[in-house]
């Protein structure tokens, strides 16, 4: 089997992989890294999006041996110790969850949102961005407002 280096949250990371496996499956199964979410194994849902070179992707349609060298951000690496991201924090203060198995990716597409848009998101930019992540349990208001303050609290 050919072996995949990356890094991974900060750290250096080298397996044997079957050549088939996914990112999403190496991230959980080889790497115990499960805030990552498999939702629709067909790349509609956006519960598996990582952050690859610093962009969003959706982890369930790479290979692992694609992104060999690359660095990798999960969910995991986003809170420093129990201090929450902003963009988190901003989900739990304005309820941006329900069932919470969206909110990984969510997550993660938020941060790239605001590194590529910036830190002020008018709604229709926001559900414009959202169109690859569903949630099943809400209607997106509590998730807008929760990306729009996150993107205002990663300002400063």
């Amino acid at each position: 089997m050919p072996a995949v280096k990356m890094t991974v949250n900060g750290k250096a990371v080298t397996a044997d992989v079957d050549p088939r496996t996914l990112l999403v499956q190496f991230l959980r199964e080889n790497l115990r890294l499960t805030g990552t979410h498999v939702g629709c194994d067909t790349s509609q849902c956006g519960a598996c999006v990582v952050h690859v070179n610093g962009k969003a992707v959706k982890s369930c349609t790479i290979l692992a041996l694609t992104v060999d060298g690359a660095e990798v951000r999960t969910i995991e690496s986003l809170a420093d110790g129990d201090k929450l991201h902003p963009m988190q924090e901003a989900f739990r203060e304005n309820h941006g969850l329900q069932c919470g198995f969206c909110t990984p990716g969510m997550i993660m597409t938020a941060v790239d949102i605001v590194r590529r848009k910036g830190n002020e998101l008018d709604e229709k930019t926001i559900r414009e961005e959202l169109e690859g992540n569903l949630c099943r349990c809400t209607g997106y208001h509590n998730i807008v407002k929760s990306i729009a303050a996150g993107a205002k609290a990663m300002a400063g």
